[in-house]
């Protein structure tokens, strides 16, 4: 058996998932802890068609991805009452798709293009790519680490944060435009369609299993790195894809999370 590391795109594809996984499983978690994981979802299937327009005028996909994820985001975030929030989540999902589609009609250069956008393909990340990642990855942490103690307070005790002074809207925004960075990364690993897997999965479990939000920040990037590195090597080995390996790991860690909690609760 030939040692996966060999290969340029491997070495490539362990780079971005580490640069991914970190910062999915970090503000994935603080999604979980605020109770917005749809309002992520959303995000990332506004992302879809900012994909294809861009790519259908000339421009970086990436660029377009990142444009309309962080319009989503604000643009959920300032809606208010989380009943009026649901509603427009279900719009948001619905619209997104159809955008993308209509793009997609228009843009008939590839089909395999829209198969990376909706389902990913971390193997095919150049080096260049992997590098940028890296960046990103780097820029959202020390962003997510700079607002970390009032985003904390925020999403514990909003009402008493709020009496405090605390500008929660400000707050909120901040933290929308660093998860419409982490998930236009996020994209480029596992697909809009798949994002949950990476971001969502390891931060629920690392929830069930820590007292701490430090301590669940931490298991929550470390188990998604772990499962992204581990889907790799499977992927490189069956031949299957790692967006799928991604999914099923992240199951199976959340099950075992549950698990571990109902046999610590007896």
């Amino acid at each position: 058996m030939i040692s996966f590391l060999t290969y340029d795109f491997m070495r490539n594809a362990f780079i971005a998932s580490a640069a991914a996984g970190v910062i999915c499983g970090a503000i994935g978690y603080f999604l979980v802890l605020r109770r917005e994981v749809f309002a992520g979802h959303a995000i990332s299937h506004a992302a879809f068609p900012g994909a294809t327009g861009a790519a259908l005028i000339g421009l970086s996909p990436t660029l377009g991805l990142m444009i309309f994820a962080l319009a989503a985001g604000l643009g959920l975030s300032g809606l208010g009452e989380k009943v009026q929030r649901d509603a427009a989540i279900g719009i948001v999902l619905s619209f997104s798709l159809g955008l993308g589609l209509l793009f997609l009609h228009f843009y008939t250069s590839s089909a395999g293009f829209a198969t990376g956008l909706l389902f990913g393909n971390v193997l095919g990340i150049s080096h260049r790519d992997a590098v940028m990642l890296c960046v990103t990855s780097f820029v959202c942490l020390l962003a997510l680490g700079a607002i970390a103690r009032p985003l904390i307070f925020a999403s514990l005790q909003p009402d008493l944060a709020e009496a405090k002074g605390l500008r929660l809207d400000i707050v909120s925004n901040l933290f929308v435009v660093i998860t419409a960075l982490a998930i236009a990364e996020a994209i480029q690993i596992v697909g809009v369609l798949l994002v949950f897997a990476l971001m969502v999965a390891p931060a629920a479990a690392a929830a069930r299993l820590t007292h701490t939000v430090r301590d669940g920040v931490l298991l929550s990037a470390g188990a998604a790195v772990l499962v992204s590195w581990i889907s790799l090597i499977l992927a490189f080995y069956t031949d299957w894809p790692a967006s799928f390996w991604i999914t099923a790991l992240g199951l199976g860690g959340y099950l075992a999370a549950r698990a571990t909690q109902a046999k610590m609760a007896r």
